[in-house]
């Protein structure tokens, strides 16, 4: 009788945790973001954010999606999991940026500043 009893707190305790991490990994994040010109300082429309989750071993998820910045520099999406998010930005005229973000508050913005791109060197230059 006391093994069934100790089995049954051991399954309730389990099905405890078991909820704990399902709900916090049912967490979901109003992202939102702010692109940037990093020499001028205006925004940048038109730009494309592609997000992408990112896997516990560092690798790229095959899934992801495309937002594009309005005439203000914005783009947002509800909706996006906690987690590692990696975020890519990319404009004509413009570096493509690319890093990873951690997503873990009901509410965040990500400022983006992309830099325009640099002159190429040659060793052939003198």
């Amino acid at each position: 009788m006391k093994q069934a009893a100790a089995l049954l707190v051991c399954a309730v305790l389990l099905l405890g945790v078991s909820a704990h991490a399902r709900k916090k990994a049912d967490q979901y994040c109003e992202l939102s973001f702010l692109v940037l010109s990093e020499e001028t300082g205006k925004p940048v429309r038109n730009a494309a954010v592609v997000l992408h989750d990112v896997k516990k071993n560092g690798k790229q998820g095959r899934s992801g999606f495309e937002l594009k910045t309005d005439g203000d520099g914005k783009a947002s999406y509800p909706g996006v999991p906690f987690g590692k998010l990696r975020v890519q930005v990319i404009q004509s005229g413009f570096q493509t940026f690319g890093d990873d973000f951690t997503i873990d508050q009901p509410a965040q913005e990500i400022t983006i500043k992309l830099k325009r791109p640099q002159k190429q060197y040659s060793i052939y230059d003198k």
